[in-house]
């Protein structure tokens, strides 16, 4: 499971991002993943679950330690019945939710839930 979701990362970081401009300080790489977040969760409204994968993939990698990245991807990941990467993202969310003593606020988090 954890090597599927490694693969995953290592594949987005290889599709994109390599046009962006080096982020200097933690606050640009806070706002530039924020952005990257909103246009995940843009696109998981839309039913573009491919592209909500890619912006949430691309939020995790300007901000390695935001659970919001990773819970979006989840849920990403899961519509598009990946459930074994969509599981190991949801980990990592947890594991880094668990490690600042929070829960996911902000991004992908504040998707809905769907109703049936």
């Amino acid at each position: 499971m954890a090597l599927a979701f490694a693969v995953l990362v290592a594949f987005l970081l290889g599709c994109g991002g390599c046009a962006q401009p080096a982020l200097k300080n933690e606050a640009d790489r806070a706002a530039r993943a924020q952005q990257l977040i909103d246009a995940g969760n843009d696109a998981y409204h839309q039913g573009d679950y491919r592209l909500a994968v890619r912006r949430y993939a691309a939020a995790a990698v300007v901000r390695k330690d935001d659970p919001a990245a990773y819970y979006g991807m989840g849920m990403a990941l899961s519509k598009l019945g990946r459930d074994e990467e969509a599981r190991a993202a949801y980990q990592r969310a947890r594991d880094l939710t668990q490690a600042v003593g929070e829960k996911p606020a902000g991004g992908a988090a504040d998707v809905p839930p769907e109703h049936p």
